[in-house]
């Protein structure tokens, strides 16, 4: 039996700049089961009213957070995941992949086929489970597959916030920040969803609030807690309390030292090195408060790579 691991995240354009956004967006925004509409409403939205002025702005954007070293922080991070996790685990074949940019997954998924692999485990690096960002993956996967002559044993691992070893590798990355900066509120941040897609059955807030849950029970602090979404996009209702507004509001209630944990993102990326950092940070400095500090993601911390190994041996 030949083993494979594929981790999956979501994207990132090749450079920052427009072209590279514009080709990175078309692809991202036209996932049916990103943006709930269907294409003949939506496609002319997008290429009028969207592609033609987002990528600009989108690309200054990634420009503040771009590495002059290692390129796109999303990019960098999963590579170093995979490679880590490749070490761990040399009886397997560890590759990784993107479902909006290189490398694709069906790129990956063949070279699995050519390699002969029998036996595949499939990691999405969402830990809470969302239609939006596995159901996706998974559609990619089965289109690869359909019609397929020969498909190996298949494992998906479609969620992963409640398993243990991940909430106490996060909760110990929280725990050193606590310690050090002495926060009087911490903010858990997790990217917002449109709330109609709860309504239509997505489990993704619950996993959410079993997230914190879970968190705030391993940190075991009297440090209040709050939970809000981020990254709203168009017009439509999406899950609140908004990450922006309510660190807009936390001065005026006497929180001057916030300590802001985004727990729905494995890598740093756009939204946690430039939305948080830098958007987030600026409002809640402007409104009164005094020190901001974001914790990073789990990155290639090493607590973290022994998570994937465990969730690829199913170890609890």
């Amino acid at each position: 039996m030949k083993k494979g691991v594929l981790l999956i995240n979501l994207g990132t354009p090749a450079s920052p700049t427009p072209t590279a956004v514009r080709k990175y967006l078309k692809l991202f925004l036209s996932d049916q089961r990103v943006i709930d509409m269907p294409s003949w409403k939506w496609q002319p939205i997008l290429n009028t009213m969207i592609l033609p002025h987002r990528p600009a702005k989108s690309a200054e954007l990634y420009r503040q957070i771009w590495s002059k070293e290692n390129g796109s922080p999303l990019l960098y991070y999963t590579q170093q995941q995979a490679q880590q996790l490749q070490e761990l685990l040399p009886e397997h074949q560890v590759r990784f992949a993107m479902s909006y940019s290189h490398p694709m997954i069906a790129t990956e998924l063949k070279r699995f086929e050519q390699n002969q692999i029998t036996d595949l485990t499939i990691i999405p690096m969402y830990p809470q489970y969302s239609t939006t960002t596995v159901g996706s993956v998974v559609d990619d996967i089965n289109r690869f597959y359909f019609k397929r002559v020969r498909i190996p044993n298949l494992r998906i691992v479609t969620d992963f916030c409640d398993f243990s070893p991940y909430i106490k590798a996060l909760a110990a990355k929280i725990q050193q920040e606590i310690t050090d900066f002495k926060p009087d509120q911490i903010l858990f941040s997790y990217h917002g969803i449109p709330k109609s897609y709860v309504t239509k059955g997505d489990p993704y807030q619950e996993r959410c609030e079993t997230t914190t849950k879970l968190l705030r029970a391993e940190l075991n602090t009297e440090i209040p807690i709050k939970q809000t979404y981020q990254s709203r996009f168009g017009p439509d209702e999406w899950l609140k309390p908004a990450t922006d507004e309510t660190l807009k509001q936390l001065p005026a209630k006497g929180s001057k030292r916030v300590l802001v944990v985004a727990p729905s993102f494995v890598a740093d990326c756009l939204e946690t090195l430039h939305e948080l950092d830098i958007e987030n940070r600026q409002y809640f400095i402007s409104n009164g408060g005094e020190d901001f500090r974001l914790v990073p993601a789990l990155n290639a911390d090493e607590s973290f790579t022994q998570v994937l190994r465990q969730l690829v041996l199913n170890l609890r």
